[in-house]
């Protein structure tokens, strides 16, 4: 097995191996803005293939494939985890979500890279870290309003 068969299948099944952990309560309130958080994530990628913010060997196909298990795995389970733990506190939420951007943004970045999961081409480590802290406040918004309306 390729090393990034199996990061991008480490990716897709060790976040859920920790969902057994999380509430079910905080699964169901928080599912639908880690749904939205994904669409978003998904939108980027897409707009990364005309951009050419960054390529991945063997085509879109397998590019599909990274973007799908990030999404997927530590995206989507990462988002339910997050908010299970600061819904209600922005500046925790902020605080979180700053160091886990940073934390995608150069460490992890700079490992997939090396390990060929990807290559940044035209989009630089600083750009993940503002893409997703962006993403952070959007989606806090979207919980916030989501959450007023369930009321």
């Amino acid at each position: 097995m390729k090393a990034t068969t199996a990061i991008r299948l480490l990716h897709l099944v060790i976040p859920w191996l920790t969902i057994f952990f999380l509430p079910k309560k905080s699964f169901n309130k928080f599912s639908t803005v880690s749904v939205f958080a994904g669409i978003l994530v998904f939108i980027m990628s897409i707009l990364a293939i005309p951009f050419k913010w960054w390529t991945v060997e063997g085509g879109h196909f397998k590019k599909l494939l990274n973007d799908l298990t990030f999404i997927l795995g530590p995206f989507f389970i990462g988002t339910l985890w997050i908010f299970h733990f600061t819904f209600g506190n922005f500046k925790r939420y902020l605080a979180v979500n700053a160091i886990m951007d940073f934390l995608f943004a150069y460490p992890l970045n700079y490992l997939y890279e090396k390990f060929n999961l990807y290559k940044l081409v035209k989009f630089k480590p600083i750009y993940i870290f503002l893409f997703f802290t962006t993403y952070a406040w959007i989606i806090y918004g979207y919980q916030e309003f989501f959450h007023r309306n369930q009321r």
